[in-house]
């Protein structure tokens, strides 16, 4: 059985096991399941800016912009414009709610993907930290807009948003976001954004548009963020523009770069172990048997990520899982050569 043919049954596999899981998700304990809930989520913003830092050599800090986006248009079109569908379809029921909420959320990911794209073009001729400075701005200004734009809700957030987001929701879109960046990466057109990252200018010199393969990857990276973004909306059913600020877009860098960038397996693990730990340190700050220093720090999650990224730097700089190395792909000194893309592309 070939390989891409393996990728679509483990696709195919994980859609009905979390399907019923979802199902019997109603003896869960609630605080329990939203934590599962989030660390799929996770796993999906991760892994979408994994295509962007990790496979195409960008560096992103503006994911969360990006996240608030789908999150609120998705939100907004859920609770303000559902009424009309539902009268055309004989009012709430399974058929109608799932049509609404799937097409929420690719409102929001096509939402986010153009924005994505606005910002793209123009910025991704920069490279470096030029680059991170125009998405940590992009990121802010989407913030700031959405905090003075009283449609919803302003400064004081959005609420009344339906609870759609369940098991199924979730890790359906994180098994799909996973497949569509696995199986772009062993594409042929894939491998330009593996030579994008390894040598820009010999990229360019051999008729690689290297510009193209960064918006691509900014695209599908912003609409996946998306997407997450109206999974978290429809799970918390309150949203928030101080949710989506500089410390959220950190929060998932500290993911990919712990993971190891251009490891979509390790940024996945990083992800589940990232949100587990945060989580646990909401405990920890609370045990009065602690020192108080070590209390502050458990509940400052800008020292815990600091802390881990030192770490990671002194100890083991390519991430957890490192950059492993893919088929035909050169990395880390492999001996198989891989076939760049056509000098059309």
């Amino acid at each position: 059985m070939k390989y891409r043919h393996i990728k679509k049954w483990i696709l195919l596999a994980a859609i009905i096991l979390s399907g019923i899981v979802s199902h019997f998700s109603g003896g869960i304990n609630s605080y329990y399941l939203q934590i599962i809930i989030f660390i799929g989520i996770n796993i999906t913003l991760a892994v979408g800016l994994n295509l962007i830092n990790g496979y195409t050599g960008q560096f992103s800090l503006g994911h969360a912009g990006f996240m608030a986006i789908g999150a609120y248009v998705a939100a907004y079109l859920s609770t303000e414009h559902s009424a009309g569908l539902f009268r055309a379809l004989g009012g709430p029921n399974f058929f109608s709610i799932t049509l609404l909420f799937i097409s929420v959320l690719i409102a929001g990911g096509l939402a986010a993907a153009a924005a994505g794209l606005i910002v793209g073009v123009p910025s991704l001729r920069l490279k470096g930290d030029y680059l991170a400075i125009v998405t940590l701005g992009f990121g802010e200004i989407i913030r700031v807009v959405i905090q003075n734009t009283d449609a919803v809700g302003g400064p004081r957030g959005y609420s009344g948003i339906a609870n759609y987001t369940t098991l199924f929701w979730t890790y359906s879109v994180a098994a799909i976001t996973i497949y569509v960046v696995v199986s772009l990466i062993d594409s042929t057109y894939g491998r330009g954004f593996l030579t994008v990252r390894d040598d820009e200018v010999a990229s360019e010199a051999v008729g690689i548009s290297t510009t193209r393969y960064k918006v691509t990857a900014f695209v599908l990276g912003a609409f996946f963020a998306g997407v997450a973004g109206g999974l978290y909306a429809h799970s918390t059913t309150y949203i928030n523009p101080s949710g989506f600020d500089f410390q959220r877009s950190i929060e998932i860098v500290v993911m990919v770069i712990l993971g190891g960038m251009g490891s979509t397996a390790g940024v996945a693990f990083a992800a589940i172990l990232l949100t587990l730990l945060l989580e646990y340190l909401r405990f920890v700050s609370g045990y009065q048997w602690l020192p108080e220093i070590i209390r502050r720090i458990a509940a400052n999650r800008v020292i815990i990520y600091s802390l881990v990224l030192i770490a990671l730097m002194l100890l083991r700089p390519q991430g957890l899982f490192g950059r492993l190395p893919r088929r035909g792909i050169p990395i880390g000194g492999a001996t198989k050569r891989a076939k760049l893309p056509a000098l059309s592309a």
